[in-house]
């Protein structure tokens, strides 16, 4: 008999059920708790979801260094989690956090700071909201 949980359990059930990719990731959303800006995507793994919940402060699972790491133990820049929820198949985080500094590793108060433009055919990225808090040659060349 199989132990996982149906579709209809995750979907609309109340069991912390989360869903890991194969390489046991998350997609976790983080927004800004005040303003409800888009502050970064990122990535959990079960390890950095369990100490999110339990510290109140965003972990996320690094892909390019293969490594778990507290926002901000580095730049300062830290997140405190106001709220968490789970998608419908809970194969994806948003949390609502408290945003202390900048949450871009570029300085930038959101990572999203790039508008695409389209216009006669051609697709651009033009600058919104990029002006930066910090500068990440100084905070990341520990």
């Amino acid at each position: 008999m199989s132990t996982s949980p149906t579709t209809n359990e995750r979907e609309e059930g109340l069991a912390f059920q989360p869903k890991f990719d194969s390489s046991g990731l998350v997609t976790c959303v983080a927004t800004d708790a005040a303003t409800g800006d888009v502050l970064m995507v990122a990535h959990m793994n079960d390890e950095a979801l369990r100490k999110t919940i339990e510290s109140g402060e965003a972990w996320y699972f690094s892909r390019s260094r293969n490594a778990l790491w507290r926002k901000g133990e580095t730049s300062g820049h830290t997140q405190r989690v106001v709220e968490m929820r789970l998608d419908c198949d809970q194969d994806a985080v948003w949390i609502r956090v408290e945003q202390t500094g900048a949450a871009c590793h570029t300085g930038r108060h959101s990572c999203f700071y790039r508008k695409i433009d389209a216009a006669d055919g051609d697709t651009r990225l033009s600058f919104v909201d990029a002006d930066k808090q910090f500068d990440p040659t100084k905070v990341y060349s520990k």
